[in-house]
């Protein structure tokens, strides 16, 4: 028999049910997912790639330009090389972790199955760290991205030249987008990607055409260019990560995959040619800010803007400025959905954060004050924050090689292991040459990291006296004792909890002949002894498996739980709603130190048991008299 076992609903207010819209639902946010079944409400592939995959298109924006500042005329070759990257090392990563969890969990999913118990657990919380680094970090860098655009606009009112006033409005406005819903971020994504790429279709293909029939002879002096160009601090690696592209992929499968990354080749490719070849390398020198118009422009950070000006005019170029504002601004969208879909897959289950974390969007409120505070932190600098960035990307991109090279080894799969391998090694060693350059990344991802761990333990204390079972389950013989101890006409069940030693009858004979004496439990009223085992005490809630048992007349009921205390509250409920009878458990004393029966129950699940149930069902249940009663003796 299976029945789920929670504590009574509480009446709550307009705003808190509309705060906590969907915490009794599915985990996962609405939208993110495509269609699988007449059953779900999902939107189709090619809407759900522009929403997880807007950050990366939003790359245009900025991309050719920085990669000119980081490899000169080499800045086509070094893009090259960034999108061979990505689609023989990221794609088929990635491709491998969507197939292994299509349901959004992830390679830290994969890589959580390798360590057992708190040693697994704080593992996640490490690697959760350095996904708030990436994400947080997205969010405020394109914003301030987006913020510099605006700036650099020559038609920008004067109040929008405050750079740190504008990037807190745009991180603002994307959490309200969140709070009213996927649908409208899904729809307002496919309308921003949409307009955004045609615009870029219409530069790039007008700047290949001013390339190879209005300018013959640019493709010539740029290669003249490139073969006498100095060599490029740092190695091939190292080179392409100063390009910052952005991958990720939060849900999205394979054919999502794959289409991302072709457009994304095709566009990076050709617009990295184009500017390189038709921008005068002393545009991408001029100092932000340094007048207005297309004379005075600079193509730091914005080198297609730039050729948009420059080939149609103020007009077009600042519909195309506007355009790269939003998608900038909206970059922070896919980062968001990751963060609201990767955070209530694991601290709500393990404990380690409020149960209103499942729900969507009190999330948004909380990264959208975090977003805040880093913005002001860094004074909304996009360089100042890309060394955080980039050791967030790195680290998850080495640790989803890492995964999926383990998990093809364990398939079996040598010839793809060794390639997978090889991968991992090469974004290792790209991550370490990252952290040494630009130290500051590790720092930040640090105290990202120790600010999880120390509010995700805090959280597992403050709950640790929560009803932490999902429901019971009995099996046949247990169904048996407990409708057989029900039958008799006393308004009690009597349930005497174990700790099983020997497990033999003489063990049984004794403890019941104690308790009866201790408690005056009369002879004629039937008896039933509870047994909890525990079991890896880093899980925080579960299923209870109950099982009955006889051992020489005795009738026992056995079940394994992360938490004891727990545990015999949550079947001590399913009794009394079972059988309508209020449940009397009995108990022993325990001696010995206090606070040390408190560290034993956080960290393995079980202490000084009585007291710790006793609480559980305070909480669980406010009416004294449909509460059931627990007795310590002995």
């Amino acid at each position: 028999m299976d029945r789920t076992v929670a504590a009574p609903p509480k009446r709550l207010s307009p705003f808190k049910r509309w705060l906590l819209k969907g915490l009794h639902e599915t985990q996962t946010p609405e939208g993110l997912q495509e269609r699988e079944s007449h059953h779900q409400h999902a939107h189709p592939w090619w809407k759900v790639m522009c929403l997880t995959g807007v950050d990366y298109f939003s790359t245009l924006g900025y991309q050719p330009g920085i990669a000119f500042i980081a490899a000169g005329a080499l800045s086509p070759v070094a893009t090259l090389i960034l999108v061979l990257l990505t689609l023989l090392g990221a794609f088929p990563i990635y491709s491998r972790v969507a197939a292994e969890s299509p349901n959004g969990e992830g390679s830290i999913s994969m890589l959580e199955q390798l360590l057992s118990r708190w040693k697994g657990k704080l593992f996640v919380l490490a690697l959760l760290g350095f996904v708030a680094t990436d994400f947080i970090i997205t969010i405020t860098l394109s914003a301030a991205d987006a913020t510099a655009h605006v700036v650099q606009n020559p038609y920008a009112p004067h109040w929008m030249q405050h750079h740190i006033f504008v990037t807190l409005a745009l991180v603002a406005l994307l959490g309200a987008v969140f709070l009213k819903g996927f649908k409208e971020a899904i729809g307002l994504a496919v309308v921003l990607v949409g307009t955004y790429l045609s615009l870029n279709f219409v530069v790039v293909g007008y700047g290949l055409y001013e390339l190879f029939f209005r300018h013959p002879d640019a493709l010539p002096r740029w290669l003249h260019a490139m073969y006498g160009a100095p060599r490029v601090n740092g190695n091939t690696l190292m080179m392409s990560a100063a390009v910052r592209s952005r991958w990720r992929a939060p849900r999205m499968r394979r054919h999502l995959l794959l289409t991302a990354a072709l457009i994304m080749s095709v566009f990076l490719i050709t617009s990295s040619l184009v500017t390189a070849t038709l921008i005068p390398p002393a545009k991408f020198q001029i100092p932000v800010g340094e007048g207005a118009g297309v004379q005075n422009a600079t193509a730091n950070g914005r080198a297609l803007a730039f050729l948009a000006y420059q080939f149609f005019g103020n007009g077009f170029g600042t519909i195309y400025d506007i355009s790269t504002i939003a998608i900038l601004w909206f970059a922070g969208a896919s980062a968001m959905a990751g963060l609201l879909n990767i955070v209530p897959r694991y601290l709500p289950r393990y404990g380690m954060a409020p149960n209103w974390a499942r729900a969507t969007r009190p999330l948004v409120f909380v990264y959208t004050i975090v977003a805040f505070a880093v913005t002001l932190i860094f004074k909304a600098d996009v360089e100042a924050q890309g060394g955080a960035y980039a050791t967030g990307v790195l680290v998850l991109m080495s640790s989803a090689a890492v995964a999926v090279t383990l998990s093809t080894w364990r398939a079996g799969k040598k010839g793809t292991t060794v390639a997978f391998a090889v991968i991992a090694l090469v974004f290792a060693y790209t991550t370490v040459v990252n952290v040494f350059e630009r130290p500051e990344g590790i720092k930040i991802a640090s105290f990202f990291i120790g600010a999880i761990i120390l509010t995700s333990l805090l959280s597992r204390v403050w709950r640790t006296t929560e009803l932490r079972v999902e429901r019971v389950e009995l099996d046949e013989t247990a169904q048996r004792f407990i409708e057989e101890a029900s039958r008799h006409g006393r308004e009690e069940i009597r349930l005497v909890a174990n700790r099983c030693d020997a497990g033999d009858v003489a063990e049984y004979e004794e403890k019941e002949r104690e308790k009866r004496e201790d408690n005056h439990i009369p002879t004629r009223d039937p008896v039933l002894f509870f047994e909890v085992k525990p079991k890896d005490a880093s899980e925080f809630s579960g299923v209870l498996k109950v099982q009955g048992v006889e051992v020489g007349g005795y009738r026992v009921l056995r079940t394994e739980s992360p938490a004891v205390p727990n545990a015999i509250a949550a079947f001590l409920l399913h009794l009394r709603d079972m059988t309508g009878k209020i449940p009397h458990a009995y108990f022993g004393w325990t001696e010995g130190n206090p606070l040390a029966y408190l560290f034993r129950y956080i960290a393995f699940g079980e202490g000084d048991t009585a007291p710790v149930t006793h609480e559980v069902l305070r909480q669980a249940e406010d009416n004294p008299d449909k509460r059931p009663v627990i007795h310590v003796g002995g």
